[in-house]
């Protein structure tokens, strides 16, 4: 059970001896104006609270509120006689928002949760000695070091030591990360059993705990449509309803000339059951919870707009490296022309040796020696071609057969595979053909996104179309577009968004990815592997790199928008049913402040629900 804060439980103090209070009363028998007296008692216990908030919102021209119509309500009972009714109402309506606390409180907890990856102070080693500082005043390349226990306060790659990591707050994954040298260590994981050292490689302001703090608290600032719909209707809704409670007062009896005293009983039912506080607590609720559910899992959503949006997708579009395969590239071919293997190696490793993609990244891993910087000059990164630079004095291009088309260099055609050729001032040194392994859960989430409707899965890839086909087959996907320069890629969206009767979800990882992933109607990140381009530019970032995680992501999105329907559809329901009792004076206050506060209790605690969805 949530633990109730101070402020809780002094609410639910003033509820249980406003509530003793009023059963008390009920057994006894005083005149009409002791009555008042008494009565007024448990009713300014519980009700002062709201009493005050109505009074400090109409100072700020904020006139028209559930406190408001509480107010109106309760005192014309209390004006007409009806004391234990106004009581009643106010003690009721404070259960009601007292459980909306509670409710509000256990949604923020896996968000809070979230926020306690924020590291307080980073050890940095210096000259032998260790100092405790800011996180923000460590500079990249400062050896930090991680004590059993700790959490990594900043992005970095182990130089000492080894240990395992618990990743839970990040990525939602239980089973422990092992590290050793050499690997990559994200901020916000907590060390588990070794002493680490590791060098440094993000400020605290572009690294990972960072961004992700950054991403959770401005989450709330993009609203789904639906929950700026129920804002503005609560705007209208709620004056509506006071200028129909007064005209139900005394247009009646000044026509029919009937009782005045039983049509302002009407009205102030009326009032009661009109309070919209099922709708606007619900709503925001509701999504509020989905996006806890889903940072729980690893799945940071930026907004409720964008939880609703992917709700409504019905094609998912993927890049292919580093998305749907893991972009961890190996050489499984070499052809030199004219030259050894090993020169062939050397001379496109140069080449690429300042470029971190990963199939640059494959070939430097594969020449297996320190990159020589001062043999290269000269380096041009060509998008969708590959890369042009001055090696040892001689201009070398090393890319895929687009590039050497481009610069009118014979080579030949290599139909499987990812290719790299290679040519030294004009001249054809060979060809590399590079390897890349599918993820282990591709398939499956590929399966299990069209078991939950998505009618239309695409893959857009730079790659040879022989190589993405391939991938397409193993994978199940429906639609294959390869050979793309990044602007192609963005136009073969466009044409994918304009052709597809629901929204488009892109899926991507690479700085290339980055337009397409804005153009999208949600753009999905890999955040793990993936560029920070791509993490800036995308609505959704998976913590992870697991494409299993995008069914997911759309089962939570798609249950929270089912319950968010229900709440509404619910709430305006009852209420409207009530209503018209109430104007036909077919219901007391003691039914209309049911259908109100217990209304509003149905629809918090279904919203909550949001909060358990399970894969």
């Amino acid at each position: 059970m949530t633990e109730l804060t101070g402020k809780q439980k002094k609410q639910l103090t003033k509820i249980i001896i406003s509530g003793i209070l009023l059963i008390l009363l009920a057994f006894t028998h005083f005149t009409r104006y002791l009555k008042f007296i008494v009565y007024i008692i448990p009713y300014l216990i519980v009700g002062f609270p709201v009493l005050r908030s109505a009074v400090i919102n109409i100072s700020h021209g904020q006139v028209f509120d559930e406190n408001f119509l509480m107010c109106i309500a309760t005192i014309g009972a209390l004006c007409v006689g009806e004391y234990p009714e106004a009581v009643f109402v106010m003690l009721f309506y404070q259960v009601g928002d007292l459980f909306e606390t509670i409710a509000v409180g256990k949604s923020r907890n896996s968000i809070t949760e979230l926020m306690d990856i924020c590291p307080e102070y980073v050890n940095i080693e210096k000259d032998g000695e260790i100092s405790e500082i800011d996180p923000d005043e460590a500079c990249i390349d400062d050896i930090m070091v991680i004590k059993p226990g700790e959490k990594v306060p900043l992005d970095g790659i182990i130089i000492e030591g080894s240990s395992s990591l618990n990743t839970t707050a990040l990525t939602g994954e239980s089973l422990p990360l092992d590290v050793n040298i050499g690997d990559s260590i994200t901020s916000g994981c907590i060390n588990i059993n070794g002493l680490l050292k590791a060098k440094i490689t993000k400020e605290y302001s572009d690294s990972t705990v960072s961004k992700i703090l950054e991403l959770v608290e401005n989450s709330a600032d993009n609203k789904a449509h639906t929950e700026n719909f129920i804002t503005k209707f609560a705007r209208y809704y709620t004056p509506a309803v006071v200028f129909s409670a007064v005209a139900l007062a005394f247009i009646p009896p000044l026509v029919t000339g009937g009782n005045f005293t039983d049509w302002i009983m009407r009205a102030l039912n009326f009032l009661v059951v009109s309070c919209p506080c099922a709708l606007v607590i619900s709503v925001p609720l509701s999504f509020f919870s989905g996006i806890g559910c889903a940072s729980k899992n690893g799945i940071l959503i930026k907004g409720s707009n964008y939880l609703e949006a992917i709700a409504k997708a019905d094609t998912v579009v993927f890049d292919k490296t580093g998305t749907l395969t893991k972009g961890s590239f190996s050489i499984s071919e070499i052809h030199p022309n004219g030259i050894s293997k090993d020169e062939l190696i050397e001379m496109t490793a140069l080449a690429e040796g300042f470029s971190d993609h990963p199939i640059s990244l494959s070939i430097k891993k594969a020449y297996g020696k320190p990159i020589d910087n001062s043999r290269v000059t000269d380096i041009e990164n060509m998008s969708g071609y590959g890369i042009k630079a001055t090696v040892d004095g001689k201009t070398v291009y090393a890319g895929n057969e687009k590039l050497m088309k481009k610069y009118g260099i014979e080579h030949p055609s290599v139909s499987t595979g990812t290719v790299i050729h290679t040519a030294s001032d004009g001249k054809y040194l060979g060809y590399i053909v590079i390897a890349d392994e599918v993820k282990e859960d591709s398939a499956e989430a590929i399966s299990k996104l069209k078991a939950n409707g998505i009618k239309n899965t695409v893959i857009l890839s730079g790659d040879k179309k022989p190589v993405a086909d391939d991938i397409a087959a193993k994978l199940g996907i429906d639609n294959v577009y390869a050979e793309l320069l990044p602007d192609q890629k963005v136009e073969k969206l466009e044409e994918i968004i304009k052709s597809s009767n629901g929204n488009v979800v892109f899926v991507g990882d690479g700085i290339n990815d980055a337009p397409s992933i804005s153009r999208a109607d949600v753009g999905i990140a890999m955040g793990g592997l993936g560029s920070d381009a791509a993490i800036e530019a995308a609505d959704i970032v998976l913590m992870d790199d697991k494409p299993s995680k995008i069914p997911l992501a759309l089962k939570i999105a798609r249950k929270t928008h089912t319950i968010v329907n229900q709440n509404i559809y619910f709430a305006l329901a009852i209420k409207f049913l009530v209503l018209i009792l109430s104007a036909l004076g077919k219901s007391n206050m003691w039914e209309a402040v049911f259908a109100d506060v217990g209304v509003s209790v149905v629809a918090i605690i279904n919203a909550m629900r949001a909060l358990k969805i399970k894969e």
